[in-house]
């Protein structure tokens, strides 16, 4: 019993020596993920993990880990797992992660349906399906083609920049193995600026470090250089002295700062004054004019994890207010790398718009953010990776960009491009409808569909399916339209539009088609075709009687519909009497009915009358019949007869 008991505590010992040594390891990895030494705390988790541990927490931290780090495969199984465990453990932030690492993987569809979740989380909307994305970017498919330069290392090299007649770009190739140098968050070397020539048959030649002025124990990267390239705007770690300077968080935040090139050497280097702790700016650009600078930053304001913002240069050199571009460009993911063209077209890199995975490369026209559709760049230029800073020369169609994508040398390569399709940065949006019959309501097919302006100048043009559908676009900037239908017999349907959002769809318009009634058919009696009764007339009188007077404001007002309609007045007798007599009578009765008509402001060259007397019954009551009085009346009538 002794024996047993001491077992019994050796084994509980020993469970509660592991369980703490358990502890002290979920301890250290989570104080190197707060410390955001990542690459530590990937391998710690694994490790916890293999050891049969269950833990939403250590999901998250994984799916975080190797999302800051671009290993979105390795993040979609965490999210997937953290998922698993429980739905209500991802919040708004890790499904929009969870869904962006699906989109890197190729999975679209449980991408879709995560984003559309989280949209009715945050009670916004979309326009348009994943398939209608996919369909976009794949129209865009082929317009670069893109190579690998020598220019790049076993290591991380991006973010090229123009400068002159050469290139300037970031890299962490040259820091020897230092251990000093290796950054915890990923195990990469940080971060130098260094500059090559172009060559003018392609390619480069003498690439070396830019400037030991500029190149520092920090990172350096992302530049923007005026175009006498004396003055440079880049970026950097915040710095406490020569090291790196962290805020409350423990992170070295990114800055924004202005050199100016003089006596060969680059000096008056100043950290931009709106800089602001506990936030990164970063990721210079210059506009044609040189006065604006743009930027990427996480500074109060933004809509998401970096925004664009925009910051005017004034003469003097000093700065305006920056200002957030927007949610046309902005979303809640993270806009970065932003780079404008001599023509205010602004290339970015985002994984909040619909993209192939990862960060992909977009373009708006700045000329007109509101009215300009965010065009992504489609393959091959973008990828399932991380696809990023990329500039263009728009009159030599040629540039450059940086993805982690495999195949490359390093980590991060560049990539030379050349456009062969230019993009066309026009906002659109839909209008969508039926067209239908006013009194049916049934689907009117192949209606003829056209969209017009405010001047009356048609812009669009299509026509309505089997089911009466059709689709139309306008561009963004054309805010009141009219839309009309048109089909042969059949009155034109219109509906006009006054939006005041000018890029929203118009997913439910109805036009409504009259069917053009022509009336009755030349030869037809009216009294048969109003479905009414005939009029008739006492024994040898012509007089038209009371209860007449109803089918007679019948066939006015079917003469008023249609006022090019005209009618013979056609009377007739019963078969007593004389033929000469009843021919006679019959004249009366029709002169009778032809000037009440009149009367009532029928105009007389519509009407005519005649007399046919005995000749045309409507029975076999003729002189050799006998027939009853109410078999007589029946003949003793006046048609009304269409003739034109």
């Amino acid at each position: 019993m002794k024996n047993k008991l001491n077992y019994i505590i050796c084994i509980a010992l020993l469970a509660l020596s592991f369980t703490n040594a358990q502890d002290r390891k979920l301890l250290k990895a989570n104080k190197n993920f707060e410390d955001f030494n990542f690459s530590r705390a990937i391998n710690q988790y694994e490790n916890i993990l293999a050891r049969g541990t269950v833990s939403p927490v250590i999901y998250k931290n994984l799916g975080d880990a190797n999302y800051l780090n671009a290993n979105y495969e390795e993040a979609a199984k965490w999210y997937g797992k953290l998922a698993e465990s429980s739905e209500d453990v991802l919040d708004v932030e890790h499904m929009y992660r969870y869904a962006n690492s699906l989109r890197s993987i190729r999975d679209y569809e449980a991408s879709g349906s995560l984003l559309k979740k989280l949209q009715e989380l945050k009670g916004t909307t979309t326009k348009g399906s994943v398939a209608d994305y996919m369909l976009a970017i794949k129209e865009r498919y082929g317009s670069y083609t893109i190579e690998n330069v020598e220019i790049n290392s076993t290591e991380s090299d991006f973010a090229p920049s123009f400068r002159l007649d050469g290139l300037v770009f970031s890299t962490s190739r040259d820091t020897s193995g230092i251990s000093k140098n290796i950054h915890s968050w990923n195990k990469k070397r940080f971060l130098n600026l260094y500059t090559a020539t172009n060559l003018e048959e392609g390619g480069f030649k003498n690439i070396m470090r830019f400037s030991d002025k500029l190149n520092t124990k920090l990172h350096e990267s992302s530049t923007a250089f005026t175009k006498d390239g004396m003055t440079v705007y880049f970026t950097r770690n915040k710095a406490n002295g020569k090291d790196f300077g962290r805020d409350q968080k423990g992170i070295s935040r990114l800055k924004l700062y202005r050199a100016v090139f003089e006596n060969g050497n680059w000096g008056q280097v100043q950290e931009l004054p709106f800089n602001q702790d506990g936030y990164s700016v970063a990721h210079p650009t210059l506009n044609k004019a040189q006065d604006k600078l743009y930027f990427a930053s996480d500074i109060p304001g933004t809509e998401g994890q970096s925004d664009i913002f925009v910051v005017d240069i004034h003469a003097d050199g000093s700065f305006g207010t920056p200002k957030n571009l927007g949610v046309n460009i902005n979303t809640g993911g993270r806009e970065t790398f932003p780079y404008v063209t001599d023509d205010d077209i602004l290339y970015f890199s985002s994984d909040g718009h619909a993209g192939l995975g990862g960060l992909d490369i977009f373009a708006v026209d700045l000329k007109n953010i509101e009215n300009s559709k965010i065009v992504n760049l489609g393959e091959p230029l973008n990828s399932i990776s991380d696809d990023f800073s990329f500039i263009i020369n728009p009159k030599t169609k040629k540039g450059y960009f940086a993805s982690d994508r495999s195949g490359g040398m390093g980590d991060d390569d560049i990539y030379a491009l050349t456009e062969l399709k230019p993009i066309d940065t026009r906002c659109f949006s839909d209008l969508l409808g039926k067209v239908k019959d006013k009194e049916t309501g049934l689907f009117v097919s192949n209606s003829k569909v056209v969209l017009i302006d405010e001047n009356g100048k048609t812009i669009g043009e299509t026509n309505s399916d089997a089911e009466g559908i059709f689709k139309l676009e306008r561009e963004c900037h054309i805010k009141n339209f009219t839309i009309l239908a048109t089909k042969e017999a059949y009155e034109p349907g219109r509906k006009i539009i006054e939006d005041e959002i000018s890029n929203k769809d118009e997913t439910n318009i109805t036009l409504l088609l009259v069917k053009i009634d022509n009336g009755a058919p030349v030869g037809t009696d009216l009294t048969a075709y109003l479905n009414i009764k005939p009029i008739y007339f006492e024994l040898n009188r012509s007089f038209i009687r009371k209860d007449a007077k109803a089918t007679l404001e019948k066939i006015i007002a079917y003469l008023n519909r249609y006022p090019a309609a005209k009618i013979e007045v056609r009377s007739h007798t019963d078969s007593r009497a004389s033929s000469t007599y009843n021919k006679a009578l019959s004249e009366r009765r029709a002169k009778e009915t032809v000037n009440y008509l009149v009367g009532k402001g029928i105009a007389s060259e519509r009407i005519t009358g005649m007399g046919f007397g005995e000749s045309q019954l409507s029975n076999e009551c003729d002189d050799s019949t006998k027939c009853s009085e109410e078999k007589h009346q029946q003949n003793r009538r006046s048609e009304f007869i269409l003739v034109e």
